[in-house]
């Protein structure tokens, strides 16, 4: 093996913890004066926001119709998330370590499915973008995963055959089976979301023990 490409949210990224960071800031913050139960508001911002799935465009014009803010438009809510939300991600326990270690003997890639600039800039703020070779944003190449050429064009920036990488991500479609169908081996990272799945080569619970999965992989 010579690479392994990481998707970001729930793999690298602690996003649930970085939304809920964000969401109360906002809250107690621009819209303190119009939000009386605090709690109810992060609740529902996180149900509207489906775990990434919908665009917040979407959740603010829900929140603002529910809660009845008064002084903010959806377009002004929606630039401070974009803008904001990058102060508060926080990667998920153990990365930091995982990949100090495993950077030592492979290179590293990254494949989100998001908009550009905006998982770029939430990516920076982690502080470890500096170690990875390849950073790829569907967005930017009008490609999203499972499609088989955004991984071929990680692999290709890497200057690596598929068979040659390892890809690791906690969606069981988007990551594991794009990544497999392409030719590349996979880790399944289980989350909230999805808890399990049937197809990945390996499974990692506890990203401190990832460095050791890995090299538990034969190179082809």
């Amino acid at each position: 093996m010579k690479a392994v490409i990481f998707d970001l949210d729930q793999t690298l990224l602690d996003r649930e913890q970085s939304l809920i960071s964000f969401a109360k800031w906002q809250c107690r913050g621009m819209l303190r004066t119009n939000i009386n139960d605090e709690n109810l508001f992060i609740a529902r911002f996180i149900e509207l926001d489906a775990n990434g799935t919908v665009w917040k465009d979407r959740v603010y014009e829900s929140l603002i119709s529910e809660f009845e803010i008064q002084g903010w438009s959806v377009p002004e809510l929606l630039s401070v998330y974009e803008l904001c939300f990058c102060g508060f991600s926080v990667p998920k326990n153990g990365v930091r370590d995982a990949l100090d270690e495993i950077s030592k003997n492979y290179k590293l890639g990254l494949i989100s499915n998001g908009m550009t600039p905006f998982q770029e800039r939430n990516f920076q703020s982690l502080g470890f973008a500096s170690q990875f070779e390849s950073i790829i944003v569907s967005q930017a190449v009008d490609i999203r995963k499972p499609d088989p050429r955004i991984f071929e064009l990680s692999c290709k920036e890497l200057g690596i055959d598929t068979s040659e990488a390892i890809y690791v991500g906690d969606n069981p479609v988007a990551d594991i089976e794009g990544a497999r169908d392409t030719g590349l081996h996979t880790i399944f990272i289980p989350s909230s979301v999805h808890s399990k799945c049937s197809i990945a080569d390996a499974i990692c619970s506890d990203m401190r023990q990832l460095p050791q999965i890995i090299n538990g992989f034969v190179d082809p």
